[in-house]
């Protein structure tokens, strides 16, 4: 499967999923590891392999101190091993953000929180800074965020349950993206990076 084709698929589906993948050694002394996640498509085929970039010890210290709040650059990778986006979070304390960038490293436009005391919001925004999406947490719905353009609903981003053994013995997430046909390409892989951050933000182990 080629860029082209990954482009297609993202550009047509209805559904995407994000699963992180934890390896034996963090489940079992708790070590925090490069993150690594799988994007699926509806039908369960991976399309999209996704990693941190950062090695060696300046990386190993950040994830030990800095936890969640780390900085780091994420590529996305297709099944023939080509890059196909990548993402850069630079560090901040709050105002949360994930800048993101197409094979060619050419800018796409980036996530950033909003301030709101009760509820978690974030704003999407194109190349020129301007929301295009809203990303909205119900107080009581922790684990959904609904994906609003025009303020009207188009979509949600949602965690999705784990299992028993993977929630208790790791920090792993699933997240399943749900699009309406009313949002093009670019909207798309903004919304693809903002899982990423949420994920960081929201559900990364601080232990």
């Amino acid at each position: 499967m080629g860029i082209e084709e990954t482009t297609a698929l993202v550009a047509g589906a209805r559904h995407l999923k994000v699963g992180q993948v934890k390896e034996w050694g963090e489940i079992l002394t708790g070590f925090e590891t490069r993150n690594k996640y799988e994007v699926r498509d509806e039908h369960g085929r991976t399309i999209l392999l996704a990693a941190e970039e950062s090695t060696g010890l300046g990386a190993v210290l950040l994830r030990m101190f800095l936890k969640a709040l780390r900085p780091f650059t994420m590529t996305l990778l297709d099944q023939g091993g080509n890059v196909f986006l990548r993402l850069r979070r630079p560090f901040r304390f709050m105002f949360h953000r994930i800048e993101v960038f197409d094979a060619e490293d050419r800018p796409l436009g980036a996530v950033e929180r909003r301030f709101s005391l009760l509820r978690r919001i974030y704003d999407v925004l194109d190349t020129q800074g301007q929301t295009r999406i809203t990303l909205f947490g119900p107080v009581f719905r922790p684990w959904t965020f609904e994906i609003r353009k025009s303020n009207e609903v188009v979509g949600k981003i949602q965690k999705k349950w784990s299992g028993l053994g993977r929630e208790l013995f790791t920090d792993a997430d699933n997240f399943g993206i749900e699009f309406s046909p009313l949002l093009d390409h670019d909207d798309r892989l903004r919304l693809l990076a903002a899982v990423f951050l949420i994920d960081f933000v929201h559900f990364e182990n601080r232990k």
